[in-house]
C-alpha cells in the first residue's frame, strides 16, 4: 500500500446531524462513547498499512483539526502522516467546497505533490471495519479506472442509497443515484451466492492517479454520487467491488442515536473489542470510572466517570461523565465532558446559579442525546412528555423524536422537557 494514498471526505455543514454539528464538523462528533467519528476510516487506513492520510475539512473544523494534531503522530524514521487541507480560496477556485468531487479537486495541487498509483476515497461519518488491501486488490486484478464499494440492500432499503447495477465480471454498467421504486426492476444484479438483488455505493471509491484527474477535469462535476460516477461509466472500466460485513451510515440524529444503542447490546453489530484491528483514538490517560450503589443494565460505560445511586438502562455513558444520585436514564447517550471542573469552578458555577457539568440528582431521562460539557439541573424531566417529532427549544432540540441537549447547554433545576 506504499503506493496508495487515502482522502477522507470531512463532509459540508452536517445539518442532518444538527445539533451535534453545532460546534464541531461531522468527524468530530463522538461516537461509542470514546472515540471520534474520523477515528473510524483513520483506524482502518493504519490496519490495512495505508500510512499516507489526507482529511479534507471546511465547517466548524477547530476540534477535529485538534484531535488529529492530538492522536496521529508517527515518528521521523516513517514516510507515514495525517495530513489536514482545509478548505482555502486560491485565483483559481475562489468558492468553498461545492461537493465531494469538488473537495477533492481543489485538493489536487495538494495531492500532486505525493506519489502514488492509487487514490482511495472515504468518508467521515460512517461505522465498519474494512480491509482496504481486498478493495485495492480487486480493483487492480480487474485494471479497473474506478472501484467502488458496494453492499448488498432490500428493495425497501435502496431510496436512500446510489444503486448500482453490475455484469456477469462485476463491472458497473449502470448507476442511478437514490432511485424512485418504480425503477428498482430495471436495477437489480445477479449476486454472489445465488439470487438477485441491489447493490448500493458506500460511498467509498477508488481511483488510479490518471483516472481520478480524468474524471475530475469537468469542474461542473461536483460530487461523486450524483456527477461523476454516473458520467464515468461510459468512459471508464468502473469495478465493484462487494462488502458484506457491517455498515452503518451515521450521517443522520436516528441512525446516528439507533448505531450507538446498538452498542450496548451484548450481541453489538459492531465489535469495538477485536484487538487484531483495533480502532484507534486520543489517549487520555483516565482514572478507572466510580460507581457507586447503581442499577446498570446494557450499559456502554466509558472512563474517568463518576456515578453514585443511578438506574441506568440500555445507555451509553461517554468519557468524565458526572451523574448525580437517585437518577434514572432510559435509552439515552450520555457523551460526557471535555474536562472535568474543580470544586472552585463548580462553586462559582453555583453562586451564578448554573449546575455544574453532568447530570443532577433526580434527574429522569429517556430517549435522548446529551452532547458533551450540559450542565442538567436536578429534578429535570427530559422525557418528550409532548411526544414532538421536531421541535427546538430553550438549550435543547427534538429531532426524529429524540431529544437532544447541544454542548455546553444549560437545563436550569425542575425544568421538563
Amino acid at each position: 500500500m506504499n503506493d496508495t494514498i487515502a482522502v477522507i471526505l470531512g463532509g459540508g455543514r452536517g445539518s442532518r446531524l444538527f445539533p451535534l454539528t453545532l460546534r464541531r464538523s461531522k468527524p468530530a462528533v463522538p461516537i461509542a462513547g470514546k472515540y471520534r467519528l474520523i477515528d473510524i476510516p483513520i483506524s482502518n487506513c493504519l490496519n490495512s498499512e495505508l500510512r499516507r492520510i489526507f482529511v479534507l475539512t471546511q465547517f466548524n473544523s477547530e476540534s477535529l483539526n485538534k484531535h488529529l494534531g492530538l492522536t496521529y503522530k508517527f515518528d521521523m524514521f516513517t514516510s507515514g502522516f495525517v495530513s489536514v487541507l482545509a478548505a482555502e480560496q486560491t485565483e483559481h477556485s475562489p468558492d468553498w467546497f461545492q461537493g465531494t468531487a469538488d473537495a477533492v479537486r481543489q485538493s489536487l495541487h495538494h495531492l500532486s505533490n505525493h506519489a502514488f498509483t492509487d487514490a482511495i476515497i472515504l468518508s467521515g461519518d460512517q461505522l465498519y471495519r474494512m480491509d482496504y488491501r481486498r478493495l485495492v486488490a480487486t480493483h487492480r486484478h480487474n485494471r479497473a479506472d474506478a472501484t467502488l464499494a458496494v453492499l448488498p440492500v432490500r428493495a425497501e432499503d435502496t431510496a436512500g442509497f446510489g444503486i448500482l447495477k453490475v455484469n456477469s465480471q462485476g463491472r458497473i454498467v449502470h448507476f442511478e443515484e437514490k432511485p424512485k421504486a418504480e425503477r428498482l426492476s430495471e436495477l437489480a444484479s445477479d449476486l454472489s451466492g445465488g439470487g438477485r438483488g441491489y447493490l448500493a455505493s458506500m460511498g467509498l471509491y477508488v481511483f488510479t492517479r490518471a483516472a481520478l484527474e480524468k474524471a475530475l477535469a469537468d469542474d461542473k462535476l461536483v460530487d461523486f454520487g450524483r456527477h461523476v460516477i454516473p458520467q464515468a461509466l461510459g468512459r471508464m472500466r468502473i469495478q465493484a467491488h462487494v462488502f458484506k460485513d457491517y455498515w452503518e451510515d451515521v450521517g443522520t440524529i436516528r441512525s446516528y442515536y439507533e448505531c450507538n444503542l446498538a452498542l450496548t447490546k451484548s450481541d453489538a453489530p459492531f465489535d469495538f473489542f477485536e484487538a487484531a484491528r483495533p480502532i484507534y483514538t486520543h489517549p487520555r490517560f483516565l482514572p478507572a470510572s466510580q460507581v457507586e450503589e447503581c442499577t446498570l443494565k446494557d450499559v456502554l460505560l466509558c472512563e474517568g466517570s463518576v456515578i453514585r445511586g443511578a438506574d441506568i438502562q440500555r445507555s451509553m455513558v461517554g468519557i468524565r461523565s458526572w451523574i448525580g444520585p437517585r437518577t434514572r436514564i432510559r435509552d439515552t447517550l450520555v457523551l460526557g465532558a471535555d474536562a472535568y471542573e474543580t470544586p472552585d469552578m463548580v462553586a462559582e458555577a453555583t453562586r451564578k446559579g448554573i449546575p455544574p457539568i453532568g447530570i443532577g440528582a433526580g434527574a429522569v431521562i429517556e430517549r435522548a442525546i446529551i452532547d458533551k460539557n450540559a450542565r442538567i439541573g436536578h429534578d429535570v424531566r427530559i422525557v418528550n412528555e409532548a411526544h414532538r417529532e421536531e421541535h427546538d427549544g430553550d438549550g435543547y432540540f427534538i429531532r426524529d423524536g429524540i431529544v437532544v441537549v447541544p454542548k455546553n447547554a444549560v437545563i436550569p433545576d425542575g425544568t421538563v422537557i
